[in-house]
């Protein structure tokens, strides 16, 4: 099929890819699967790279190389295997690259990059070019307006430049939504102020751009131009725009930023080198690390130029060259433009520049895949024009070190051998890791960790494993960046999954997968044996309550832990050392702003209130609904035995909407279900809007005389039900076919067809609407949760309602039950999103909102976090540049905690914050420390331990349970009794076999009477 201008129209798999759309948008997701990239260069970097641009959904993809697999090649390049040595780089990896994606077309190429070649693309990376071959391509690429990427990666440096041709648009900035506001004023006249309602506060900056909508009164606002803002408050801003000539304003009105496209002019990889304008900074402690790191990457091109080889690793003459030609083409620059010269990072350099780290791969891999989704769509700012980047804290102190130490041991691991030494090479084979999550961060982890040569017996030591853990089952939507699974992998474990993958990639990986959520349940699969022998332990989590329980195990027992994060193009790093930072439980997010109940039932003013209600309401008509009815068929005797005692306005909700599923609305027929279908819409759509309107008139006024219906409230108008509104007929059709498997009902051959059913629907017989008196509504925003309305006899209405519950009951089949439906939003097919999507949008018709398709409810509905392979590869790469220091124990100034933003691109790393220290005389702790005391000792023996440090205990407790405190005289007779016997008979608590120890928290006061928050005690009685 064609589109109308004559492209073939692009096929887009929105199950596969709703995290990416969810980033990108549909618009730019169909423009890169209309474009075809030439990734030069299948090394570490170039795999990277092409993997996360065939995840993104391109055309075509051509990996070009001209070199042959070498053992080292393995180092970081994780589609090669020790099979494929002497083949082509790109040949021997390509097939295992098609896999990622089917629906992208992947070829080998080991042609020329002649002008007729490079124009068959609309993108181009070079990833393992000299500086004269750079400059060639993109000549041609400038001339021809193809956008040009040329990154470098040496060692733990690296180098990335681009060039998108003289006059390229950016269409979005930074892929985030506008910002709005509801106006509750505007004023007359220059400047003209206006205020918005103070349900949430204004994002908007001086400068900005906006537009207005549905402004009643001033008119004139609506569709006018983009106007600039100024003197922008939290609530209010001024216009650029005289006002006095237009109509009073008088209610209503959305103002929304206005966000225009952007033209860059780049320059070409020649001219840039000269004139290199403003580098990207990504570390505010290295600010004239970039100039020099120009000027030393130059000199590295040079060397090879001259040499024919790299410089070697500790090789003292290669380094002094370096450091000469790095002065030659520094001194060659206008005195303006020079970099201060810092020989001892040059000397660094020249030792890297030979090597190869996974990490750096995964972090540039990212970072150069973004910046060619950015060249096909002009989504996001790109890149301009440089970026350098270094991590000579990941590295030992190699210039005291002898170049023995970094010679080939012969094994896939000496290309990173030849920058961080066999001794620190060593170490990784022997750690013993933690890796919480195999998902998206996991899979990449897990990726870096085998090319890291982590927990591998054929790179040192051979007591290391990796310990992966996962209770979740790879799904479709999980495929277009988890990397490790495929197809056919759906509903397998992910943990069992990605280990036999990363296997795959490196077979000497000592590996172990759990399904086991790492949680207080299962503290005796994960026992204290499990976490003290670990080294250090990884989160690859997508929720903060689990990243919390790891965080507080961590800190118990003393262990690193390096976590990480993804929210679409923005990413963030944190390491946590012991004895040094703070914790990740140290700073938290301030808790997500929920919308009062009143304005999610009676009064939405944003689609986000109409989906939220919507979820709700699917929930509790499918889901608890029926749970409740099946808790009453699982045992009617005890159920209603409970709904008596309890008597109140709660216990009868419950129960009436049991009644209703198994008494007044029992459905035996598709046809019943239908009716109860088209019943829901005359509720929820045209009754309950009619009541309140006639409740709450548009006239109606507030007791003070302000109108009721004022910002943000929306006067809402009922719905007709209309067959042939095919948005009215899905609804219906979802809601009877969902109503159907409640009730394990078949459907009959014309429910797949929307409108056949919505005619069906027509035919019934509604009852017509009649407006009730007395009719209470919620207006009050400080409601935060729906209170069911207290009848005169609660106890009679349940009387009543048992009565006709239990005759009902006998006229059902013996076993009888319903099957409540769990949301699941990544089904298609299964009528869930339908439903959800109806519900949203006919309220948001009722109350004039703009509706959402789909995929768009699907996405808020369904909590979708935005997530792309970009983000994932740079932040695992980040955190395994932590890893390293990590490994060698470095001091605190050695670490980073980084927040990275690929859409921008922005790049903010930082020192971690120390964790802090409390002291008392001799004594010191943080919250690393725990106090270890041995013995089974008894209540006294405690009391005195803390004395000895001049520290008065004066209360034990074990959980909730208060086993000791001087304030009651009966506790007196505790004194000399063992602590393990009362934590066994007061506070109710086994200690499992298989633990040595239980912990109880001192409150102690020092000799003037001042209260100190001491460590946690640990009784090691065993």
């Amino acid at each position: 099929m064609d589109s109308q201008n004559g492209a073939p129209e692009v096929h887009l798999d929105e199950d596969l890819h709703s995290r990416q759309i969810a980033v990108y948008g549909r618009e730019v997701m169909k423009r890169m699967a209309g474009s075809s990239v030439l990734i030069s260069g299948m090394n570490g970097l170039g795999v990277e790279v092409g993997k996360n641009i065939i995840l993104a959904g391109v055309k075509a993809v051509t990996l070009h190389d001209k070199k042959a697999v070498e053992l080292r090649s393995l180092g970081a390049q994780f589609f090669l295997t020790e099979s494929d040595i002497g083949r082509n780089r790109a040949e021997a990896c390509f097939e295992k690259l098609q896999e990622l994606n089917p629906a992208v077309k992947v070829t080998a190429s080991t042609a020329d990059l002649d002008e007729a070649f490079l124009c068959t693309f609309q993108a181009v990376v070079l990833g393992d070019a000299t500086l004269s071959e750079a400059k060639r391509v993109d000549e041609i690429c400038h001339k021809h307006g193809i956008p040009f990427v040329h990154a470098q990666l040496l060692g733990a440096f690296a180098s990335v430049f681009t060039d998108f041709g003289e006059d390229f648009t950016v269409i979005d900035v930074d892929g985030e939504d506008p910002h709005a506001g509801i106006v509750a004023s505007v004023a007359h006249g220059t400047p003209a102020i206006v205020t918005c309602v103070e349900d949430e506060r204004l994002e908007f900056q001086d400068g900005d751009l906006v537009t207005f909508s549905e402004v009643i009164g001033m008119t004139q606002l609506n569709g006018h131009a983009p106007i600039a803002l100024k003197n922008c408050k939290p609530h209010s801003f001024e216009l650029d725009l005289d006002t006095s000539v237009y109509a009073e304003y008088q209610r209503g009105g959305i103002v929304t930023q206005f966000k225009p496209s952007k033209q860059l002019k780049f320059q070409t990889l020649e001219a840039a080198l000269s004139n290199p304008g403003e580098f990207l900074l990504t570390d505010f402690a290295k600010f004239e690390r970039p100039a020099l790191l120009h000027v030393g990457f130059q000199a590295v091109d040079a060397f090879l130029t001259a040499e024919g080889h790299l410089p070697r690793p500790a090789n003292k003459e290669d380094a002094a060259k370096v450091v000469a030609l790095t002065k030659s083409i520094n001194e060659a620059l206008p005195e303006a433009d020079r970099a201060t010269i810092d020989e001892d990072v040059l000397r660094v350099l020249s030792h890297s520049a030979g090597g190869e780290m996974g990490p750096m791969a995964a972090l540039f891999g990212g970072l150069v895949g973004q910046e060619v989704v950015k060249a096909l769509s002009g989504k996001f700012h790109p890149l301009f024009q440089w970026l350098y980047f270094d991590s000579v804290e990941s590295l030992p102190d190699v210039l005291k070190m002898s170049a023995e130490e970094f010679a080939p041991l012969n094994t896939r691991y000496d290309a990173q051998v030849a920058v961080i030494g066999r001794s620190l090479q060593a170490q990784l084979a022997g750690l013993n890791v933690f890796l919480v999550g195999a998902g998206a961060l996991g899979c990449e982890f897990l990726k870096n960790f085998a090319m890291m040569g982590i927990a591998c017996p054929d790179a040192g030591k051979t007591d290391g494993q990796v310990t992966v853990t996962d209770d979740d089952t790879i799904e479709k939507s999980n495929l277009s960046r988890q990397f490790l699974f495929r197809n056919w992998h759906i509903g397998s474990f992910k943990s069992t999954v990605a280990s036999k993958a990363t296997q795959a990639l490196n077979p000497s990986v000592n590996i172990k997968a759990l399904q086991n959520r790492v949680s207080p349940e299962t503290e005796g699969v994960f026992d204290d044996k499990f976490w003290q022998g670990l080294d250090l332990v990884v989160n690859a989590l997508d929720n903060v309550n689990a990243r919390l329980y790891v965080d507080q195990r961590c800190v118990y027992f003393g262990k690193p832990l390096l976590e990480s994060g993804t929210l679409g193009a923005k990413c963030n790093t944190q390491v946590v050392v012991p004895n040094m930072t703070e914790n990740y439980g140290a700073s938290r997010d301030p808790p997500e702003k929920q919308a009062p109940m009143c304005t999610v039932h009676s009064f939405p003013h944003n689609i986000d209130h109409c989906l939220t209600w919507a979820r709700s309401e699917f929930e509790g008509l499918l889901e608890k609904a029926p749970s409740e009815a099946n808790i009453y068929l699982t045992d009617p005797e005890k159920y209603i035995k409970a709904i008596e005692h309890a008597g109140d306005a709660s216990a009868r909700e419950q129960l009436e909407k049991v009644v209703e599923l198994l008494v007044s609305d029992q459905a035996t027929t598709f046809e019943d279900c239908l009716f109860w279908a088209r019943t829901r819409f005359q509720e929820y759509f045209h009754n309950r809007v009619a009541q309140l309107t006639y409740t709450f008139p548009e006239d109606a006024t507030t007791s003070t005389g302000a109108p009721f219906w004022s910002a943000p409230k929306r006067f809402p108008r009922a719905l007709d039900f209309d067959s042939l509104d095919r948005s009215h007929a899905t609804f219906v059709q979802a809601g009877a076919i969902l109503r159907a498997e409640v009730y394990g009902i078949p459907c009959p051959a014309y429910a797949p067809n929307a409108l056949a059913v919505g005619a069906e629907a027509a035919k019934l017989n509604i009852p017509a609407f009649v407006p009730r008196k007395g009719i209470v509504v919620e207006t009050d925003p400080k409601a935060d949760k729906k209170q069911p309305l207290h009848s005169v006899d609660d106890e009679g209405v349940i009387a009543e309602l048992v009565t006709k519950l239990k005759a009902a009951h006998l006229t059902l089949a013996p076993g009888f039950k319903l099957s409540p439906v769990e949301f699941e939003k990544d089904n298609d097919a299964n009528f869930h999103m339908d439903l959800i999507a109806g519900l949203a949008n006919m309220r948001a018709r009722n109350y004039s909102i703009p509706e959402v398709d789909k995929l768009k409810a699907k996405l808020i509905a369904g909590r979708i976090i935005p997530a792309i392979a970009t983000a994932t590869a740079a932040a695992t790469g980040l955190v395994c540049l932590e890893l390293y220091k990590v490994v060698q124990q470095k001091p605190m100034e050695a670490y980073r905690n980084t927040f990275a933003n690929l859409a921008l691109p922005l790049f903010a790393m930082a020192e971690p914050i120390s964790a802090k220290t409390a002291k008392h005389k001799e004594l010191s702790w943080s919250l690393w420390d725990r106090w270890i005391l041995e013995g089974d000792l008894t209540v006294q023996e405690v009391l005195d331990w803390f004395e000895a440090r001049s520290l008065i205990a004066y209360s034990i407790s074990c959980g909730p349970a208060l086993l000791y405190n001087n304030i009651f005289p009966k506790h007196k007779e505790r004194l000399g009794k063992k602590m393990s016997e009362l934590v066994v008979t007061v506070a109710k608590q086994e200690v499992p076999a298989w633990r040595a120890h239980f912990d109880v928290v001192v409150a102690c006061e020092d000799e003037e009477g001042n209260d100190l928050d001491v460590p946690l005690v640990s009784i090691k009685f065993r």
